[in-house]
């Protein structure tokens, strides 16, 4: 027998005010997911929890404050330096938000899947809800979404918290969507 799966009910409902909102950021980091994490903060009073889930890395141990340690997927591989990745995700934040002095926020750099990385972080800071762009345009956004599934999906179809999903490109619906 399998175990029981919390369900979403109004119980665990995290009540927007006084709580955090997790916010799932790419190395591409949009702009407009940043501008609409920061206008949700203002409206909610929340502190933004931006964090990096690097799928070249793997979790090695959670730490209460969000935070994890972690190691290369191929420990033998030529990975990408993880350190560089994260000071220039913290520059690029720190760039976007440096107009925005009234709404307070941390960084985190995660490893391995974004959904189970960023559900982490929203357990250890008690979040109300999460941010994240839709699928990434273009060519490498559609095979990253074959491979890997939707961040955002696999977010609404595993945990509690509401998901707000930022456009970041609209396909014209006079536009043929499949073959002729």
């Amino acid at each position: 027998m399998s175990p029981v799966v919390p369900q979403p009910e109004p119980s665990r409902l995290t009540p927007f005010g006084g709580h955090p909102i997790v916010v799932g950021v790419v190395p591409a980091l949009p702009e407009l997911v940043v501008l609409t994490a920061v206008s949700l903060a203002r409206a909610t009073g929340a502190v933004l929890w931006f964090a990096y889930a690097d799928p070249e890395r793997v979790t090695v141990e959670e730490h209460p404050d969000g935070t994890v340690t972690h190691t290369p997927v191929d420990p033998d591989g030529v990975a990408a330096d993880w350190r560089r990745t994260d000071e220039e995700l913290r520059a690029r934040l720190a760039e976007q938000l440096a107009e925005v002095p009234d709404v307070a926020w941390q960084f985190r750099y995660l490893a391995g899947r974004p959904d189970r990385a960023l559900t982490h972080l929203a357990r250890a800071v008690d979040a109300a809800a999460f941010v994240i762009g839709a699928r990434t345009p273009g060519v490498r956004g559609r095979v990253r979404e074959l491979l890997d599934g939707s961040v955002a999906v696999q977010l609404t179809h595993h945990q509690h918290r509401p998901v707000l999903v930022v456009p970041l490109r609209v396909v014209d619906w006079a536009e043929p969507v499949g073959p002729a």
